[in-house]
């Protein structure tokens, strides 16, 4: 039934637009009433993405159940679960993926499952490198790496129109990740006890006291930063986003769209 009502959702969102479909002409389309539309997704939104639920539920039993020696590897394997999501059913995933990017609602949705993936692994990693100081920065920032890896060579396959191996870009990308990371947090050992820096508020450059803007870090501010040991525009130009902890994901976007312009 779930996927009756995906389907007859999806199919509607194509036909009329997402903003022009209601709840009751999904129900109407699947032959079901009101009441069995809420059982299975909560909102409009969710059934434009009715897999991700369960892509969850199996990343978080293979990262429960993974070797604990290489907790980088574990998470960028953990990233190719979702990639095989996609990869199961590439004319909708390239449906949706050109329907997101026509309706702001669904962007701001898809963020929002971005962001819970994110969480997923770097709660992973928290329990390999430690709850608090260096530990909890580095599991938030090799999280964050995995899924911009991750989503950067997506993208490429989504914006192909689904055409050629989505694998081959997406284990370039989280290949550079375990390069840079892996032998980073090997480097690294087990946080101390005190922790170092103490998160976001302890980076150069911090952030607007009292506000919970993000603050776009530039070239020509971001002397105490070390060397970035990530791959840069030929000019050389590099730009830090700093936040505070619960900054919406959206004003995060907003921000590094502003200063780069969006992709």
């Amino acid at each position: 039934m779930r996927e009756v009502l995906a389907q007859a959702a999806f199919q509607l969102f194509l036909e009329r637009g997402f903003e022009r479909t209601t709840v009751d002409d999904i129900v109407a389309r699947a032959g079901v009433g009101r009441r069995s539309f809420f059982r299975y997704f909560p909102s409009k939104e969710d059934a434009v993405f009715p897999d991700h639920e369960r892509c969850f539920v199996e990343m978080t039993e293979f990262l429960a159940a993974v070797d604990d020696s290489d907790p980088v590897g574990a998470v960028c394997d953990a990233a190719r679960i979702v990639l095989r999501m996609y990869a199961a059913n590439p004319e909708f995933s390239v449906q949706r993926y050109r329907l997101t990017r026509e309706v702001p609602g669904l962007r701001t949705y898809e963020l929002s499952v971005v962001r819970r993936y994110e969480q997923t692994l770097a709660r992973h990693l928290r329990g390999q490198f430690g709850e608090g100081g260096d530990g909890e920065l580095r599991a938030e920032v090799i999280a964050a790496s995995v899924v911009a890896a991750h989503n950067n060579g997506l993208r490429l396959w989504l914006r192909s129109g689904g055409e050629g191996d989505p694998e081959a870009a997406v284990d370039h990308a989280l290949a550079l990740v375990r390069e840079v990371w892996g032998r980073s947090a090997a480097e690294a050992g087990a946080p101390s006890p005190e922790g170092g820096s103490g998160g976001a508020e302890g980076l150069p450059g911090g952030s607007v006291p009292g506000s919970n803007a993000p603050l776009p870090v530039t070239p020509s501010s971001a002397g105490s930063f070390p060397a970035s040991p990530f791959p840069v525009s030929d000019d050389g130009e590099v730009i830090v986003m700093v936040a505070r902890k619960g900054t919406p994901m959206w004003r995060v976007v907003q921000q590094i769209e502003a200063a780069v312009g969006e992709n």
